[in-house]
């Protein structure tokens, strides 16, 4: 019997102001969850529960990471994100407890393939192809809660090259940071090192060759990305 195979190590995140690393266990994301980003996608943003797909663990990559033009794509968008850190084990948890399993918090990007998570959803398929492909979830450092308190505020923007095209505020979240917990911990219990997307403000658009991302959120580590020429 031929030898076994071994797997490398796992996806971590850098932890501010420590030398310390977040494992990365999995990566949730919330679908459509600030108003104005629903409507220019062409949906309702009444609040329905929310909805979640999600993301290999080995799709996370640092910020300052240059990274291909994906395949399969002619339409490769940006969204900027704020990202939570879950560092307690939780399920079926109240809003009211949601907090206490928050380890931290960090800039997070959900780099999409639209052309491809457009033609599965009007197909009524899974988002995967458009969604969960090699460097689709760049995230900055991760800031302890312990540190820096509960977010619950604050701008968010994202600029290509300068120009800002995302321009919001956390609180403009349908559903919050507590009540995304909550929902997400009734479906799948929740375990320290996965990390939840909250979603993405409008703005969203394309990136082409040679483009520079920069995702900034009000008290976090900015983060930035480049698309290789």
């Amino acid at each position: 019997m031929a030898d076994l195979f071994e797997l490398p190590p796992g996806p971590t995140v850098p932890i501010a102001g420590s030398k310390d690393v977040f494992p990365v266990r999995r990566v949730f994301c919330v679908g459509r969850n600030y108003a104005a980003h629903a409507r220019e996608m062409g949906k309702d943003p009444e609040r329905d529960p929310p909805f979640f797909f999600t993301k290999f663990a080995e799709t996370v990559i640092p910020s300052g990471s240059r990274i291909p033009y994906p395949s399969a794509t002619k339409n490769f968008h940006f969204e900027a994100e704020l990202v939570l850190a879950i560092g307690a084990e939780g399920q079926d948890v109240a809003v009211a407890d949601a907090t206490a399993l928050i380890f931290g918090y960090a800039v997070g990007l959900d780099m999409t393939r639209r052309d491809l998570q457009l033609e599965a959803r009007d197909k009524g398929r899974p988002w995967d192809t458009g969604k969960n492909f090699k460097n689709s979830a760049p995230i900055a450092a991760i800031h302890r809660r312990s540190d820096i308190g509960d977010i619950s505020s604050g701008r968010i923007s994202l600029a290509v090259n300068g120009s800002i095209k995302q321009d919001a505020d956390i609180e403009d979240l349908i559903w919050n940071c507590s009540e995304i917990i909550a929902h997400l911990s009734a479906l799948e219990p929740l375990h320290p090192g996965d990390l939840i997307f909250t979603g993405t403000p409008a703005g969203v658009g394309p990136v082409v060759a040679g483009d520079h991302i920069l995702v900034e959120i009000s008290g976090l580590t900015a983060l930035e990305l480049d698309i290789a020429d």
